[in-house]
């Protein structure tokens, strides 16, 4: 096996626990103009997509008008941010997994498909900032997860081959991508699972 140099997370369901923050806050845009979406809808189709994603899909699915699209992203943003500073908080498990990660030389990098503003302010919230060696957006590749090049790219930044790479990821279209980088994938269902011991097996004398 491999000698692990690089840790590749992705921020929301994995380091933060933020899906019913984005969904409360694309709800709310949408309520502007009349338009709701359920949170199995939520979950099953639109989750870990950048919202000028999911609103494209909405335009196919329901009719949202390409014309509301870029207001209803600004809000959309609006409303993240106030969930952010409401809700978010340092969780201990966290730091603790993040200094020993550090600790080992590994490399440290998060990887979203959320805009830069949000993943920093969320990081700071969380103070996981100070352990990330690298932060990759939306904004920083040409596609977006479920395509691979943000994982790619992370791994070209720190020099690292995909099986020297582990990628913790929650949502399908995180998923799909991080297999399709050819890294070594941790799956977990939400943030509260994301802590030291999930690296057990890649670690054992931790």
């Amino acid at each position: 096996m491999a000698v692990i140099r690089a840790v590749l997370f992705d921020l929301d369901g994995v380091l933060v626990d933020a899906p019913d923050w984005h969904y409360e806050a694309l709800n709310r845009a949408l309520g502007l103009f009349g338009f709701t979406i359920t949170r199995e809808e939520h979950e099953n189709y639109y989750n870990g997509l950048p919202t000028k994603r999911k609103l494209e899909k909405l335009a196919q699915d329901k009719g949202l008008s390409p014309k509301l699209h870029a207001f209803i992203n600004e809000m959309k943003q609006v409303y993240t941010l106030e969930c952010i500073h409401r809700d978010c908080h340092p969780e201990f498990a966290k730091q603790i997994m993040m200094k020993t990660l550090k600790k080992r030389g590994l490399q440290i990098a998060v990887c979203s498909n959320a805009i830069r503003k949000t993943i920093e302010v969320m990081l700071e919230r969380g103070m996981l900032m100070p352990y990330i060696d690298l932060i990759l957006s939306n904004q920083d590749v040409v596609k977006n997860k479920p395509d691979p090049e943000i994982y790619h790219t992370a791994m070209q930044r720190f020099a690292v081959a995909p099986e020297e790479t582990i990628i913790v990821e929650d949502s399908p279209h995180g998923i799909e991508a991080a297999r399709a980088s050819g890294a070594q994938v941790i799956v977990v269902r939400n943030a509260t699972e994301v802590h030291l011991n999930i690296f057990s097996h890649h670690f054992p004398d931790l």
